[in-house]
């Protein structure tokens, strides 16, 4: 028997209202996958909203953007799109996939999936779990909106069990969890960027410095550890924000040993877990997954701990002993001291991490969405 003919490559449109220029987790995704699909041979396009970015091949900036707040993030919605642009677009690209990041704004993705050909499939990822009522609320009113729209997709999939029940929640949707991707090889061949401690731990906080994200409870912890007389350990923040100057001032205050970086550019960040003991990613809510976890555990050297809001916490299901209760400081400080007196255990997890984020790599997730791309049209 000859070899079965192999399946024809596709030209897919990941369509995201958002800019590309930050590298937040929804970029991060899209551009993840992106590079694995070219690399296998599919042509890919990215059509999006306001970006600069000029170094990414076949990005379409179709609309202008305006900065707001949602869900405790800074992001950026599209204005209302010219319908006959966007028919235009479609007419030329003649796309066979389009992947639309959910939610979407009635103003750019609504309108390119209304335009789109009936001979195109289209299927989403459901990315986000509200942080607030507010924002139930709002993601409601953006699933009536866009609902005749919503009839058109073949498949829906959420990135994580939290994103599934926040979908059916909202948009009144059943969707499968098809997890986040990342680039495992990126973060597990990175070398360390900071020095070599041989007598200090290194405990890494690396994100914004926004309320939603939790570093004001990691530094609480900490005072904890250096009012009970723990040392051996130094603790590096990576990041900005609007609580900067505030975080600085209570390291200052109680005398931590806390180091803060500053930005930490994308390039770097893989250097940056490379040089951890231990990371701590303290948010308190708002999450419908973790790459952030999945690219320290990568490096194969940090033992990661995790507030146990619903994202990060269907990613550590395997070791609920590595989460703590959001907010509650005096927890995540009795689990950095377990981590830092008993070297076995901050080993192990390691191990444990470096192993089980194999499992999110590009590669991977990537044939689990291909299989959805070839689903026939709704």
């Amino acid at each position: 028997m000859g070899k079965p003919a192999a399946e024809p490559l596709l030209k897919i449109g990941i369509v995201f209202d958002d800019s590309l220029d930050k590298p937040d987790g929804v970029q991060q995704y899209i551009l993840s996958l992106g590079s694995w699909l070219s690399q296998q041979g599919h042509e890919v396009h990215y059509l999006v909203g306001q970006t600069k970015r000029t170094d990414i091949k076949n990005v379409h900036s179709l609309s202008r953007n305006i900065g707001v707040t949602f869900n405790g993030n800074q992001l950026s919605i599209p204005l209302p799109t010219a319908k006959g642009k966007l028919r235009r677009l479609l007419a030329v690209e003649k796309f066979d996939v389009l992947h639309v990041q959910v939610p979407y704004s009635p103003w750019l993705a609504h309108r390119i999936i209304m335009a789109a050909p009936s001979n195109t499939t289209i299927i989403g990822t459901f990315h986000i779990v509200a942080f607030s009522r507010l924002v139930q609320l709002a993601t409601r009113g953006l699933a009536f909106w866009t609902r005749r729209s919503l009839r058109r997709f073949s498949k829906v999939v959420s990135v994580s069990s939290a994103a599934v029940d926040y979908a059916r929640a909202t948009y009144g949707i059943s969707t499968t969890v098809v997890p986040n991707v990342f680039d495992y090889d990126r973060f597990h061949t990175a070398q360390p960027l900071l020095p070599a401690q041989s007598t200090m731990l290194r405990i890494l906080y690396l994100g914004r410095l926004v309320e939603r994200k939790g570093c004001r409870d990691l530094l609480q912890a900490i005072k904890y550890l250096v009012e009970r007389g723990v040392t051996g350990f130094t603790v590096v923040i990576c990041g900005k924000g609007p609580l900067l100057s505030e975080l600085e001032q209570f390291s200052n205050r109680h005398q931590l040993p806390v180091e803060f970086t500053g930005f930490v550019a994308e390039t770097d960040k893989p250097g940056y877990y490379a040089s951890a003991d231990i990371a701590v990613f303290p948010s308190t809510g708002g999450e419908s997954f973790g790459i952030v976890l999945l690219e320290a555990m990568a490096s194969g050297r940090a033992a990661v701990l995790a507030a146990s809001n619903s994202g990060y916490a269907s990613v550590m299901a395997d070791r609920p002993d590595l989460l703590f209760k959001p907010k509650d400081s005096l927890a995540l400080a009795r689990l950095l001291e377990d981590l830092i007196s008993q070297p076995h255990k901050r080993t192990q997890a390691a191990a444990w991490g470096l192993n089980y984020s194999q499992k999110f790599d590009v590669p991977i997730i990537g044939q689990q969405l291909l299989t959805s791309y070839r689903l026939p049209p709704a």
